[in-house]
This record gives structure tokens, C-alpha cells and sequence, in this order.
């Protein structure tokens, strides 16, 4: 087709919703035949003035017409693709609300601890990694202690102290991360390579695990897990920069392919460096990301000051890119004790957590974020960084009353202080949520910090939703599976594994669960003018599911899977 046609085309689809013969096309014949219909099923518009639909019609990259399957009949032409899926539930695409795609590609290039059920387990894994690959350096990601059968023999914690990954290899530096990625186990060797000894002081914002008498037991939190992952870098520094910018490209490559098949045509990526913008930048242009992206920097103030203004990019090319929030960390994990807590925890009683970048530091991005029109977005999972988050969002709200609508965020917003509910709403910050983390984290969350606790602030997005708070939902992959089945599963039975249910008044209707994931996500990132519901005039970004999630038993929502993904009006993944 050539440039002038294509043109001619985009304008009259235009005219065509602008005039309202979209939904109400409604018997009149288009005038322009569309690419591709989408007939024959069930579709949940998300769109309040139509919110069921059974076809509609796709121009370019935009929905043209949204309506039965007679209405949408005068669209097909001789060229358009007919998609008929059978009675199957088409839905916006899904927008993964908070995930990090790097390190989630990454986490597919190193061994997967994920499934490991004993420290033994996993040092074996190693053992046999480092056989193949003598003095390499061996990368594990996705080990939790609490999900082991039973704890390490030596333990300090209920992490590992004893020396059985430096026999397992010896020669080779090994760096295994937390699920949670606020904590690793680092072996003697590697250790070595750090310089770190029993001197080595605990870094602001991080920790090193010690034994009694004071020596490095291998396990660092946070900042402190800097120590090695330097190290770690240090070995890579020969690389060319054609093989650093392969190695980032497959890392985006295995995360895109992943999010694509499970459904996901949107991604906010929740902590993203300069250089990975940069990367995203290329594969837009080159028309190689086969996803959308809406990106957080994570990057040092002196940085951000420096170059917030020239990446601030919004609907980049195809609205495939956009970059305009701005992430920081108050705290680190609960499943690393590393969350800042107001009272100590009811295992650890001599600890409230970590607060990892201090509240001046986020204070002062937070005026740089303003100041340069960006969203701020600040992980917080303890109720003592959600409270000083909250704190931090007022001051500078106050400071700039004329701003208003600005929609930051707080990223996990996992334990709340009763107090602190009713803040969100009345403060217009939405809380960016992972409802997988409540079935994941709540066979020991009532171990860490109390009962009590845990009812009042655990998870409470129906607490957050009554007060008129926004609620997103995410899965922080990798820390847990991108897919959003399970996750939407999660949020509307919040079912442990063993069958019983963590709090279940706290439950999302599956409407809510559906919203949590489209429009509210879109709502999260300024998007839900083009995305998040199904409406002419919107990006034609479209998940088709093999059962109907809103209306089946809740015990076969897990079981469905998706058959179709569509971004842009074009099939990006085809399932069976």
C-alpha cells in the first residue's frame, strides 16, 4: 500500500469515528473497508457507555466500530482479515502494571531457582552449572527461604550461613538473587572478587548478613548487594559494546516473547536505566518491540537533573514508547525483612526493615519529578515507607498547589497503617498493587509481622477501593510470573496454595479484577485516552481468552488460556 493510500485511508477511518458511525455503525456500510474484524464472540468493552459487545472492526492500528456481529459485517471488505473466535471472550489487551523487562529477561538467561524446595537443592544446581563453566561466574535468580520445605541446617534468620555453596564451587564467583530481588547469596569466591571481609561496613540502605563473630555469612540486602553485583560487572567490563547491547536486546527479546504470549500488550516497566531507555528507544525505531512500553528511570538526582528534560517522551513513533515517571525505593522486601516497618517484626524483634534511598533523596527527586512534569513512583512495601512516601507526596503537593492530577503512584503499597488508608485517595496517589504477591507472600506474612497487622493493612485493596483510591495490578515479574491469569485469579479469591483464603473481605469483584488490570493501568500512566478499554477511536490492543474469566466457576479461571494477542491491530501471538 503505498504512503499516499495509507493516508487516505487514516483520514477517512477518522471521519468516520469522529461522525459516529462507529458503535452506532449500526447498519451503515463503511465506507472504507477495515484490516481485520473480530466477529463471533464475547467482548468485555470496558468501555461504560457499551460495556458488551460481539465484533468489532480494526483500521491501521485503531478500532474503528464496536457492535454486534451485523454491525461490524458492512466493515469487511475483500482484503480484511476475519478473525472469528468461536465464542470466546475478547477483552482489552492486558497492561502489566508494574514489572521490570530487563531484569525479567535477564532472570531467563541465569538458573531458575524458582521451583527450588531446599537449600541443598539449589546448591546442587550450582555445583552442576559451575562444572560445565570452570572459574565463570554462575547467576541464579528466584530462590525464597520461606518457600523452602525445610530450613538450611546452619541458619541465621532463616537464610543459609554455612559454606556449602563454596565447596559446591569453589573456583567459580556465584551470585544467586532473592525472588523478591532485595537480597542474594553470594559465595566465597565471589565475596573474594568484592573485597568484602568481616571490616566491611553495612552500606547506607543495605545490610550484610553476619555471623557471630562478625564474618560476612553471604547474604546481603539491598544496597548491600551492590558489593557483588559491582564485582560481578567488573568481570564484564571487556565486553565490546556490540556484545552489551546483544546481551540487553535478548533480554528484552525473551521478556517481550513471554509477556506476548501470556496475553500482555502493554508493560510499565518499573525501574528502567538511561541505557535501556536508550535500547527502547532503537527497537521502536528499528520496529522491533512487539510490545507497548511506558517507562520509570531509576536513576541517581545528580543524573535525573541532568537528563530528566531530554527523555521525557510521551506516545513515542507508534505510541509504542513513552517515558515520564521518575522510581525510587524507600524500602526493600518483607520476604527479606528489608520492608521499613513501623513496629519491629514478629520474628526479627530487634528490626523494622531497611529505608534504602533516604526520605531526603526521594524528597528531593520528588521536586525534580514535579519540576519536570514526570509522575513519581516510589516502592514502598512496609507501612513505615508508605507513611513516609505519603508524607513526601503532601509536602510537595502543598509546595505546588496549582498542580493538580498529578497521579503518582506508590508502587507495591502492600502494609498500610489503618491511618494511612484513607491518604491515597484524598491525596489523588494511586496504589500500584500486585494481588499475586497476597497468595504468594500469605503463608508466612501473619508469621512476619502479627495477625493483627496483617488484617488491618495486608493487601487491603478493598480497604484502598472504598475510600475511592485507584488500584492498579501487576505481578513485579520476574518476581513472579508475568502471566495475568493467576494474578487476576489472585485478586478475586486471594486462595493460598493450601486451599484457605487470606482475608477474604478484601477480595476484588472479577469486574474490579478486569478494571485493576486494563483502565485502571492505562488510568495509572495518562494512557486511558488510547488504551486500557475497547472503543473506537482507541488502539486496537486485544487479548482473546479460551473461556469467559467473568462469567465460568471460579476453579476454571485458572485453566484458561489465551488464544490470541493482538497489538495494534496485529497478531502478535497465536495460542492453541
Amino acid at each position: 500500500m503505498s504512503p499516499i493510500i495509507k493516508l487516505f485511508r487514516t483520514v477517512l477511518f477518522v471521519l468516520l469515528i469522529v461522525a459516529g458511525l462507529s458503535c452506532s455503525g449500526c447498519g451503515r456500510k463503511a465506507p472504507v473497508p477495515a484490516d481485520m474484524v473480530i466477529v463471533g464472540g464475547a467482548i468485555a468493552t470496558e468501555d461504560e457507555s457499551r460495556p458488551r459487545a460481539e465484533a468489532l472492526a480494526v483500521g491501521n492500528d485503531t478500532i474503528l466500530a464496536v457492535g454486534s456481529n451485523d454491525d461490524i459485517r458492512p466493515y469487511i471488505g475483500p482484503s480484511t482479515k476475519v478473525l472469528d473466535i468461536k465464542g470466546m471472550l475478547a477483552i482489552p489487551g492486558f497492561i502489566e502494571g508494574h514489572g521490570h523487562l530487563v531484569m525479567f529477561g535477564e532472570s531467563k538467561m541465569s538458573l531458575d531457582l524458582t521451583k527450588a524446595r531446599s537449600w541443598d537443592e539449589i546448591v546442587s544446581t550450582v555445583k552442576d552449572s559451575a562444572l560445565k563453566k570452570p572459574g565463570d561466574w554462575v547467576l541464579g535468580f528466584g530462590w525464597h527461604q520461606e518457600k523452602w520445605d525445610h530450613a538450611p541446617s546452619a541458619a541465621i534468620e532463616g537464610f543459609p550461613a554455612d559454606d556449602a555453596l563454596s565447596r559446591a564451587a569453589p573456583d567459580n564467583p556465584v551470585m544467586l538473587i532473592h525472588s523478591s530481588g532485595h537480597a542474594l547469596i553470594a559465595n566465597a569466591r565471589a565475596m573474594e572478587l568484592a573485597g568484602v571481609t568481616r571490616s566491611t561496613p553495612d552500606p547506607e540502605g543495605g545490610r550484610i548478613l553476619r555471623h557471630a563473630n562478625g564474618n560476612p555469612a553471604g547474604v546481603f540486602f539491598d544496597a548491600a548487594q551492590e558489593l557483588i553485583a559491582e564485582a560481578h560487572n567488573r568481570s564484564l567490563a571487556g565486553r565490546s559494546p556490540e556484545q552489551r547491547d546483544y546481551q540487553l536486546r535478548e533480554a528484552v527479546r525473551l521478556a517481550v516473547q513471554d509477556c506476548l504470549s501470556k496475553g500482555i500488550t502493554s508493560f510499565q516497566d518499573a525501574a528502567s536505566s538511561f541505557e535501556e531507555i536508550d535500547l527502547y528507544r532503537k527497537l521502536v525505531l528499528e520496529h522491533d518491540l512487539g510490545i507497548r512500553l511506558w517507562a520509570m528511570i531509576h536513576e541517581d538526582n545528580e543524573a535525573l537533573a541532568a537528563n530528566l528534560s531530554r527523555y521525557r517522551l510521551v506516545n513515542f513513533e507508534d505510541k509504542r514508547l513513552t517515558v515520564r515517571a521518575v522510581k525510587k525505593f524507600m524500602d526493600g522486601a518483607l520476604g527479606a525483612h528489608t520492608a521499613w516497618m513501623l513496629e519491629p517484626y514478629s520474628d526479627l524483634p530487634g528490626s523494622t526493615g531497611l529505608n534504602v534511598e533516604s526520605t531526603t533523596d526521594i524528597l528531593e527527586a520528588a521536586r525534580l519529578a514535579i519540576k519536570n512534569d514526570f509522575q513519581l513512583c516510589v516502592h514502598a512495601i512496609g507501612d513505615r515507607a508508605n507513611r513516609e512516601t505519603l508524607n513526601i507526596y503532601e509536602t510537595v503537593f502543598s509546595e505546588n498547589p496549582a498542580r493538580k492530577g498529578l497521579r503518582w503512584r506508590i508502587e507495591h503499597a502492600q502494609h498500610l497503617s489503618p491511618a494511612d488508608i484513607p491518604r491515597f485517595a484524598r491525596l489523588g496517589v494511586i496504589a500500584s498493587m500486585q494481588a499475586v504477591h497476597c497468595t504468594s507472600d500469605g503463608p508466612w506474612v501473619t508469621k512476619r509481622i502479627g495477625a493483627k497487622r496483617a488484617e488491618e493493612g495486608a493487601y487491603v485493596w478493598r480497604k484502598l477501593m472504598q475510600t475511592g483510591a485507584v488500584v492498579t495490578n501487576g505481578t513485579d515479574a520476574p518476581v513472579e510470573d508475568v502471566a495475568p491469569i493467576p494474578n487476576f485469579y489472585a485478586a478475586i479469591t486471594r486462595k493460598l496454595p493450601d486451599g484457605s483464603t487470606f482475608y477474604p473481605d478484601q477480595r476484588m469483584s472479577r469486574a474490579e479484577a478486569l478494571r485493576a488490570y486494563t483502565m485502571n493501568n492505562a488510568y495509572a500512566a495518562f494512557e486511558e485516552e488510547i488504551k486500557g478499554s475497547l472503543k473506537p477511536g482507541k488502539l486496537a490492543d486485544v487479548t482473546v481468552l479460551s473461556k469467559n474469566i467473568l462469567t465460568v466457576p471460579e476453579d476454571e479461571v485458572p485453566t484458561t488460556r489465551v488464544i490470541y494477542t493482538i497489538v495494534g491491530g496485529r497478531i502478535m501471538y497465536h495460542g492453541k
